[in-house]
C-alpha cells in the first residue's frame, strides 16, 4: 500500500475551503455593522450640525473607504474560494487602503516637515505603484481570466 501525499492533503485543502468562507461570512457580518455605524454616524453628524467641519467629514469618509476595503477583501476571499484570480482585487483593495491614506493624511499627525514630507512622498509612490500595477493587470491577457 502506498501513500498518497493528494490524499493526504485534501482533509486540509477542505478544512481551509472552509475557513476561507467562514472568514467571508464574518467580513459580511463587519460590513453590515460597519453600514449601520455609518448611518449612526451621518444621523449624529446632521444632528450636531457638523456637517460642514472638514475633519467630520473626512472621518465620514474614511468610514466609508474602511468600507469598500472590508468589500473589496471579502472580494478576494469569494474569488480565492471559487478558484479565480485574485491579484487585481488584491491592488484594487490596496489603491483603496492607500486612498484612505492620503485622505486623512494630517500634518498634525507627524513631528517634523521631513516626516510629513517623507510620508508624503511614500504614500505618492505607493499610490502610484499601484496604480501602474493595476493598469498592467487590467492590460494582461491571462487564460482563464474571470471579470468581476
Amino acid at each position: 500500500m502506498a501513500f498518497d501525499l493528494d490524499d493526504a492533503a485534501d482533509p486540509a485543502a477542505r478544512a481551509m475551503e472552509w475557513l476561507v468562507l467562514g472568514a467571508a461570512y464574518f467580513l459580511l457580518i463587519l460590513f453590515l455593522i460597519g453600514v449601520f455605524d455609518l448611518f449612526i454616524s451621518l444621523y449624529r453628524l446632521l444632528v450636531a450640525g457638523d456637517f460642514t467641519d472638514p475633519v467630520a467629514v473626512v472621518g465620514l469618509l474614511d468610514s466609508v473607504l474602511l468600507l469598500l476595503v472590508i468589500v473589496e477583501v471579502h472580494r478576494t476571499l469569494v474569488a480565492y474560494a471559487r478558484g479565480q484570480p485574485v491579484l487585481r482585487i488584491v491592488v484594487s483593495a490596496a489603491i483603496i487602503a492607500a486612498s484612505r491614506r492620503v485622505i486623512s493624511y494630517r500634518l498634525d499627525d507627524y513631528a517634523t516637515a521631513e516626516d510629513a514630507l517623507l510620508a508624503a512622498v511614500a504614500i505618492g509612490a505607493l499610490v502610484l505603484a499601484l496604480t501602474v500595477a493595476y493598469f498592467l493587470l487590467d492590460r494582461v491577457s491571462v487564460p482563464g481570466r474571470v471579470e468581476l
